[in-house]
């Protein structure tokens, strides 16, 4: 499993932000720290504050910061809410696949339990845990 530049970006994003403990960022800071596009890196903003983990300030002194702790926030939800797609193999997506094993596959019971074990795990792992200690570049 792989998991999409955009997650990658926005769990880039919400480490930003966590580390810098409330101060309003700009996605320019974001994005020229990272070195990613600015337009792609506000599509990424712009998910992540409907989903509730950013909020957004407009207007000239605005920006972005979290919208709830750093501890409230885990790996897993910034990763089902940014992948769109977390099934391993086509088949699992529900659609008809064409596979002649399709309705005797163990595989499916078993990329199913590992997907649960992956998004289990990332679970335990808040955003808290993930920040820079203060003083160290963020």
């Amino acid at each position: 499993m792989r998991l999409t530049d955009h997650t990658d970006y926005a769990l880039r994003v919400l480490m930003y932000l966590g580390a810098h403990d409330g101060r309003l960022a700009t996605t320019d800071e974001v994005a020229t720290l990272h070195g990613i596009s600015h337009n792609h890196l506000t599509k990424v903003v712009n998910q992540l504050g409907h989903a509730g983990f950013v909020k957004t300030v407009r207007g000239r002194a605005g920006g972005i910061r979290l919208a709830r702790p750093a501890c409230d926030i885990t790996v897993g939800d910034v990763v089902r809410c940014t992948e769109p797609d977390l099934h391993v193999v086509a088949c699992l997506d529900g659609r008809p696949s064409g596979c002649a094993y399709a309705d005797t596959c163990c595989l499916k019971r078993i990329f199913r339990s590992a997907t649960s074990s992956f998004l289990d795990v990332l679970d335990r792992v808040p955003l808290s845990s993930l920040l820079a200690p203060a003083g160290a570049p963020a």
